[in-house]
């Protein structure tokens, strides 16, 4: 019988979304010299910036990780049981919600997504604890939140990472472990604690596929992230309806009028561009 359960420790939940916000904060102040290793192959020089940005990404990532293993060890469900998969979507909120706020001068628009972003991060960490007991009478609109957190995030990335103007090797790896990550932990949730590791870097690949052919396209960064965001959904889904033993035509129901619809609106968004 399903039945409500508590939710996080309110001061455990706050210093970690706190800690985590002010070091993005503290990061806009800090400035340090960057470091630019690069290599030189036939008719082509690869060179990445690492920088103050960089190390704080990795470190927030690694630090939401640990958080939430820490916040998660309250719930009396637990037990002794692994929280691993509770890590992986509040590590990628932690490092997409950085992205822009590097990228945004300050003022009210960094002001908002500052804002926008610790609210998101307390909503993922909030589900996170929730879906650790599929009693929980919460469980299935937790399941449902997070699944849309994981692609918006997604469409996010893809966004402001087009926007940026990277190239495609430094764009590209960005996008195919976040698109693997996020189909794995929505697969992992829908098919109840089941792995499909597989699945997932089969995905990732193809998304990878797509992300390199359309790098080079003149189009808006919306239409790019959007472009990537149908197919990342739609074959989620057909993964999903597949692995719960559902006819073919009934698995590819869902997923193709999701791709419809998300093709459109991209479709649209470079019409009106």
């Amino acid at each position: 019988m399903l039945k409500p359960r508590h939710f996080p420790e309110s001061d455990r939940l706050s210093v970690l979304a706190a800690t985590i916000l002010l070091a993005y904060a503290s990061a806009r102040f800090v400035d340090l010299p960057s470091w630019d290793p690069g290599v030189q192959l036939p008719g082509i020089y690869l060179s990445i910036e690492i920088n103050v940005r960089t190390v704080v990404a990795l470190l927030v990532a690694g630090l939401t990780a640990t958080g939430a293993e820490w916040l998660l060890r309250d719930h009396p469900s637990l037990g002794n049981s692994s929280t691993l998969q509770h890590w992986l979507l509040p590590a990628l909120t932690a490092w997409v919600i950085g992205v822009p706020l590097y990228r945004l001068p300050l003022g009210p628009q960094w002001l908002a997504s500052f804002a926008i972003g610790g609210a998101l991060l307390i909503l993922v960490l909030v589900a996170e604890y929730i879906v650790v007991d599929p009693q929980d009478v919460r469980h299935a609109l937790a399941t449902a939140g997070l699944t849309a957190v994981s692609f918006a995030l997604y469409l996010m990335l893809a966004i402001t990472l087009r926007s940026a103007g990277l190239r495609l090797f430094q764009i590209l790896p960005a996008l195919t472990l976040s698109a693997g990550l996020v189909s794995l932990r929505t697969l992992h949730l829908r098919l109840h604690g089941q792995w499909v590791f597989f699945q997932a870097i089969a995905l990732a690949l193809i998304v990878a596929q797509l992300a390199a052919s359309m790098h080079y396209w003149p189009i808006s960064p919306i239409t790019y992230g959007l472009a990537l965001l149908g197919p990342a959904y739609a074959m989620t889904s057909l993964i999903g309806g597949l692995s719960e033993g559902e006819p073919l035509r009934q698995a590819l129901f869902e997923p193709a009028i999701v791709l419809v619809v998300v093709w459109t609106t991209a479709l649209w968004t470079a019409w009106t561009a």
